[in-house]
């Protein structure tokens, strides 16, 4: 049986009928599903609670939004300007989330919530547009393949399904372990498309202590259990940095593992990351002082920041370390008149004088949490 087979029937079968095997205990926000039909609590799956990271006026997606109960959680936290956007493959799931959507609606006061039909690893294709081209020519030989074929190339280019840097958070909850291991890195690199500059991930899903050996991949029941396709921990964390993200986190590592199999833990955990504000360096006087409380740290860039020096960066690091992810390690100083951008990258650890910056503005915020 293919992957994709024994997860679309595994995960119907939920839809009907609750799994309990297909889920760890999560501690969710009570008020939140206050307002939640009985019937989506008790028939989500998933190993964490990756609503926590949205904010108000995110523009949220849901890969793998199942019958919708996080999107729905989400949907309270980003307002009425945000929007959460669900996607699953599975039509079973959908039409429990969907039933549920002008209902949700009115006790929102609005509907911020959209569900599509479609592969998380593969996020411009329209499934469902898909489906309805095939119900009009359906693939009988080689030139209607092909044609079906450029069909798809046209749809993901013009009409993409999720379009190009649209997303502020993107978040999964015990998903990504259930797409085939070939097609693991086109989806972390689906995640960074659709994410705008200074987007963010929050993925709650099961790792692996180990690698998994071949037999237990070939098992459909392991597999759509969310079991033995899961990323190896240090690869999971090692996806993300490949795709281009940056402060790469396992924000949520549970101590116990959710199950053991052949001396392999499998545990759940939430991996948050940051998508940075491109490659172009320009140099207009910008300086940033790690606070601490290593002697110093090094960025994926190789930019080396020893703790209370004054080291210079490009305009664009500045942005990154002062408003993502890093704002609470770093002191941001930007320069009292801005020099003319010169095309140019500091060689690591070079040091601001601090007459340069003298009389500049100090952005030295910590989002209201402890420094260090």
């Amino acid at each position: 049986m293919s992957v994709e087979k024994s997860v679309r029937e595994r995960y119907s079968e939920g839809a009907r009928e609750k799994q309990e095997a297909l889920c760890c205990p999560v501690d969710y926000d009570r008020e939140l599903l206050k307002l939640l039909p009985r019937e989506i609590i008790d028939k989500d799956y998933g190993c964490g609670d990756p609503s926590r990271y949205v904010r108000k006026g995110d523009t949220v997606l849901d890969l793998g939004s199942g019958g919708g109960k996080i999107c729905y959680m989400a949907a309270q936290l980003v307002g009425p300007r945000g929007l959460v956007i669900g996607v699953d493959m599975n039509d079973d799931m959908l039409a429990m989330a969907r039933k549920y959507q002008s209902e949700m609606a009115e006790k929102l006061g609005g509907d911020r919530v959209r569900f599509h039909k479609g592969y998380i690893q593969d996020l411009a294709l329209d499934v469902a547009a898909m489906e309805r081209y095939l119900a009009e020519r359906p693939v009988t030989d080689a030139a209607s393949l092909a044609a079906l074929k450029s069909w798809q190339a046209e749809q993901r280019k013009t009409r993409p399904l999720i379009a190009d840097a649209s997303v502020d958070l993107v978040i999964s909850n015990c998903v990504l372990n259930l797409v085939a291991d070939d097609e693991k890195s086109q989806l972390v690199r689906e995640i960074f498309r659709v994410l705008k500059p200074g987007g963010r991930v929050a993925i709650s899903d099961i790792v692996a202590d180990e690698p998994v050996s071949r037999h237990l991949k070939d098992d459909p029941t392991l597999w759509s259990g969310c079991i033995s396709g899961a990323f190896e921990e240090r690869e999971f964390v090692r996806a993300f940095e490949q795709a281009g993200f940056s402060a790469v986190c396992l924000d949520k590592w549970e101590v116990e593992p959710w199950q053991v199999i052949e001396n392999i833990e499998f545990r759940a955990v939430t991996l948050v990351a940051f998508k940075g504000y491109g490659r172009e360096c320009l140099d207009r006087g910008h300086a940033v002082i790690y606070r601490g409380p290593y002697a110093e740290v090094r960025d994926e860039e190789g930019h080396i920041f020893p703790r209370g020096e004054r080291i210079a960066v490009c305009e664009r690091t500045f942005r990154t370390l002062t408003e993502g992810p890093y704002q609470k390690h770093f002191i941001g100083i930007e320069p009292k008149i801005p020099a003319e951008p010169v095309a140019w990258c500091a060689p690591p650890g070079t040091r601001r004088p601090a007459a340069e910056t003298k009389g500049g503005r100090q952005i030295a915020e910590c989002g209201g949490e402890k420094c260090c």
